[in-house]
């Protein structure tokens, strides 16, 4: 291991592959290490031996069957059709390892029960989410936003300021009852909490824009998930990068980032050998001891996940095989949301039978599980439940003047927008330049 790499990337999260594949592309020599004897990191699929290893040290019971038929996510995400990860992954011309399936329903809970997100116009005239007249309102504030023209004062009604005004004054100008605020802002624009509502609405008018988009895309929901899990995404990367000359090593210990006396980054030791390299890109967890007295990560917040694997279909989703549960907050008086996000063996990631459903939220108490019982009621009977507290990490400094570049930790989204936006992110700093992905669709099977 004595020749220099121009980067060395730790971790094989989907957002490390990303990077490594990219900056592969770009010409980089690039060398790929992770502590782990499997791809993915914090966004591995597991099969049910690792599953079982992970949570409970005892082997899987034969009830459930065949280890192989498993890849269980560790965190619960799905793709957004028309969004960021999507135009990366036709991009990059992954979608050639990868084969993709919609997720059959997007649904929201409200006043003690499930509504499904109307995905047509037929729905939404039948949906029991608003009242008649509310509907009326909700149908001019959807044209308005679709017809929206910077360059056309025409379009912007009641001298409206996307930049300027709130959102909170957008839902006032038209009329809209808290509960639709509540649907549209946690269900559409898939916001974790209310804070949105204060700021200029621009972004929020994108985000229900993108979601309408995607939902017109395949019809069913604005939803697309790969199939065999989650943990194909970054393995797809990952080809990516060898393809271009990037190295792999998996299950390879990381003991220390060595850096020099003027604090740049110099290389990567395993045991006894040292490898060298330009820059070092990572997730947090390879950065959390202090080298040198130096705090490289913070701890952010908590995210509570409760894997449970189901003997039936999620009760009031017409029987679906895969759907996104939004709980809004003001429902159950949280501050943030909680999702619930569930597949079945038509993923390819189960046995026959047997649905996996992931409830998760951000931790605002000292009793986690107890904040997603919520969640877990909608469920029905619960086969098995794997809890996890996982803490979030951002990095303390941008990186540019060490040369050491960390990626965040996976946050409770539900989606993998922000996981783009931390790629753009990293690229930018590590090569100074910005990462231009051409936009183009991607096919999904029903």
């Amino acid at each position: 291991m004595d020749e220099e790499y121009d980067v060395i990337v730790l971790g094989t999260g989907l957002t490390e592959c990303i990077l490594s594949g990219l900056l592969s592309v770009d010409g980089k020599k690039v060398l790929h290490m992770d502590r782990n004897d499997y791809y993915g990191a914090e966004s591995a699929s597991l099969n049910l031996t690792q599953l079982y290893s992970k949570f409970r040290e005892v082997a899987p019971p034969a009830e459930l069957g065949r280890d192989r038929d498993y890849a269980v996510d560790l965190i619960p995400k799905f793709i957004i059709a028309s969004g960021e990860l999507t135009h990366m992954l036709v991009h990059t011309d992954v979608t050639r390892y990868l084969e993709f399936k919609q997720i059959a329903g997007s649904f929201v809970y409200r006043d003690g029960k499930i509504s499904k997100v109307p995905s047509t116009e037929l729905e939404a005239v039948k949906s029991p989410l608003m009242g008649l007249f509310e509907k009326r309102r909700a149908k001019k504030f959807f044209e308005f936003i679709q017809s929206w023209k910077d360059e056309d004062p025409a379009t912007h009604q009641a001298g409206l300021d996307l930049d300027k005004d709130s959102m909170k004054k957008v839902y006032e100008h038209f009329g809209l009852e808290p509960g639709t605020q509540d649907f549209i802002g946690h269900a559409m624009a898939l916001y974790l909490d209310d804070d949105y509502i204060q700021k200029p609405a621009r972004e929020a008018i994108n985000r229900i824009v993108l979601y309408t988009q995607s939902m017109a895309r395949y019809g069913k929901s604005p939803y697309i998930y790969p199939l065999y899990g989650l943990g194909e995404l970054p393995q797809a990367f990952a080809r990516l990068s060898a393809i271009y000359g990037g190295t792999y090593m998996l299950d390879k210990k990381v003991d220390e980032i060595v850096v020099g006396a003027d604090g740049k980054f110099i290389g990567v030791r395993s045991g006894e050998e040292t490898v060298k390299a330009k820059q070092v890109i990572g997730d947090p967890s390879y950065f959390r001891s202090e080298g040198e007295g130096k705090v490289r990560v913070l701890e952010g917040q908590k995210v509570v996940r409760a894997i449970c694997f189901l003997k039936h279909p999620i009760p009031g989703t017409d029987d679906a095989d895969s759907v996104q549960i939004i709980i809004p907050q003001n429902q159950v008086k949280r501050r943030n949301d909680i999702y619930i996000a569930m597949v079945s063996s038509t993923h390819n990631v189960c046995a026959k039978d047997v649905y996996v459903a992931i409830v998760s939220t951000i931790v605002e108490t000292d009793r986690p599980e107890q904040e997603i019982q919520p969640g877990l009621s909608l469920l029905g009977p619960i086969h098995e439940k794997f809890i996890s507290v996982t803490q979030l990490y951002e990095p303390t400094s941008s990186g540019t003047e060490d040369n050491i570049f960390i990626t965040r930790s996976y946050d409770a989204t539900s989606h993998f927008e922000t996981v783009v936006t931390d790629v753009h992110d990293v690229w930018k700093r590590a090569t100074g330049k910005d990462l231009v992905i051409q936009k183009r669709e991607l096919q999904a099977a029903e």
